[in-house]
């Protein structure tokens, strides 16, 4: 039994485990590059070395600092289109194993940063790495998973993204202490942490089998009842129907070309009557909205926020460390809800949470302001608005905007089709990333005001054009997409006409077998 075939020893309980473990690896490494250039921008060292300011640490240029920081999302939103193209080819493992190439060399070419160009390059190779890991993990845990337990699933996979975030605070916070600050270890170990995450996935990936539904889509029949059979643990009706399902779109699957992207968006790409170019506009928007519920502002601004509120660098930087790990506790309610719940009643359930929130907030610093001498008891209040900023989102809007993408678009070409989801938060997280400043140098504080409106906007959109996709075949999906209608209760009609596929097919039980004429074995 050789290296990539171990999976077979294993019982399904082991290989779920180990299909979970591994995506959560990959998400981790997410979240810690996401978190750690906070850090290493407050490195003195780290500073002069790229020329970006004064030996005491002070920036002096905070554009090439933001620059430095943005190119990252470039390097993303090629990564998830390339990645996710490659991994509909290749298979969804290969497809890992090669953006963890990505991202350990660009771990590595950061941490060994000599010049300011020398690091554009490295977190333009990172960003690849990273953004081919963000679309093909998400995919995999989709693919992988019962339509009842799917969001769960990746609702603790996403558990990660939180924690790299948090373990590339803390360790920030730790190297501070060493030569009081003033130290190449403080910023050249942040970056080169990153590499223990990507190695780990590097070296252990290919022990896992491929996506059932990716086996499927290039025909090899037989081994995609395997693995179903081997992660489901038994071969009885249920199992059978889903690969029948699977099975009998995979025979109509074809793949895209990397021009289709365009085409996509355009609403000419795909197949007759599947509208490929509303899902793509779906999920860029919906992680778009992500972006603009506030999340940005609130991570960022924390500590100036903890500042304004009167308490000291100690305590600034403990609260800031509570509010990078609350996040986990808002992606274990998620897992334990977004099942249950539905995609839809989380995203407006979310975005009316953030908008109260969002609107105390901006009332508590608004009294602030307007009682200077007040401003210590206005503290605590405006502390717990942030913590629970980032429950709630984490708990909705932080896993189902990446979980949707992964469910609406067919087997032949899911994971390039996520690459519109990814792009979406690219864009999002960049764009706040960049008028944030400006923002809160116009309005201060009214900034959640704004944010608390968007929230509001936020519903309506949902309600109006996001279908339930919840204990829902990823198969049977498409027939929401079968209607030429945009609206959320006419996609649902159109589910309950043609949402049971092997009677759209007339396929009964057993009649799906294997056809390998152009089945991919790489």
């Amino acid at each position: 039994m050789g290296y990539t075939t171990l999976w077979k020893r294993l019982t399904p309980a082991q290989l779920n485990v180990a299909i979970q473990a591994f995506s959560l690896i990959s998400i981790f490494f997410e979240g810690y590059d996401q978190g750690v250039m906070g850090g290493v921008n407050s490195s003195p060292r780290y500073v002069t070395e790229v020329g970006i300011g004064k030996p005491d640490g002070t920036v002096t240029s905070t554009v090439h600092q933001g620059g430095i920081v943005s190119v990252y999302y470039l390097g993303c939103i090629f990564g998830c289109f390339a990645g996710g193209w490659a991994a509909d080819r290749i298979g969804r493992i290969n497809g890992l194993f090669f953006a963890s190439i990505f991202a350990v060399v660009g771990g590595a070419l950061q941490a060994a940063t000599q010049s300011s160009d020398f690091i554009l390059v490295a977190r333009v190779v990172t960003g690849v790495g990273t953004g081919a890991l963000t679309g093909i993990t998400p995919v995999l845990v989709s693919e992988t998973s019962t339509a009842t337990h799917r969001g769960g699933f990746l609702g603790y996979v996403f558990i990660a993204n939180y924690l790299g975030i948090a373990v590339a605070y803390w360790l920030s916070f730790g190297l501070s202490f060493v030569d009081h600050g003033y130290s190449d270890v403080r910023w050249r170990f942040l970056l080169a942490f990153q590499c223990f995450p990507g190695l780990l996935l590097l070296l252990g990936v290919k022990m896992l089998p491929d996506s059932p539904r990716y086996l499927a889509s290039v025909g090899r029949l037989d081994d995609a009842r395997t693995v179903l059979e081997h992660v489901r643990g038994n071969y009885g009706p249920d199992v059978e129907r889903e690969f029948l399902e699977i099975a009998a779109v995979a025979k109509d699957s074809q793949k895209s070309s990397p021009l289709q992207f365009a085409k996509i968006l355009a609403g000419r790409g795909g197949k007759p009557g599947h509208h490929l170019g509303r899902r793509a506009w779906l999920c860029l928007w919906l992680q778009i909205m992500a972006s603009w519920t506030g999340i940005t502002a609130v991570t960022a601004y924390s500590p100036v926020l903890l500042s304004a509120a009167g308490y000291d660098d100690l305590t600034q930087n403990g609260l800031a460390g509570g509010l990078s790990t609350v996040g986990i506790i808002g992606t274990i309610i998620s897992a334990q809800i977004v099942d249950r719940l539905g995609r839809r009643r989380c995203l407006m359930g979310g975005a009316l949470g953030l908008f109260v929130v969002n609107l105390v907030a901006a009332s508590v610093y608004e009294g602030a302001r307007a009682h200077p001498s007040k401003s210590a008891s206005f503290a605590p209040a405006a502390v717990t608005m942030l913590f629970l900023f980032n429950i709630c989102y984490a708990a909705t809007w932080g896993t189902v905007a990446f979980l949707v993408p992964t469910e609406i678009w067919s087997s032949d070409m899911r994971a390039q089709g996520n690459g519109f989801g990814i792009t979406g938060w690219a864009i999002g997280v960049g764009w706040t990333v960049l008028v944030n400043p400006i923002m809160f140098d116009k309005l201060e504080n009214r900034t959640y005001f704004l944010f608390a409106g968007l929230n509001l906007l936020w519903i309506p959109i949902v309600f109006l054009f996001y279908p339930e996709t919840a204990d829902r075949s990823l198969e049977s999906i498409d027939a929401l997409f079968s209607t030429g209608s945009p609206f959320s209760w006419n996609m649902e009609k159109a589910y309950r006409a043609h949402g049971d596929i092997l009677a759209e097919l007339d396929i009964p039980q057993g009649s799906v077998k294997e056809d390998n004429s152009d089945a991919d074995k790489v």
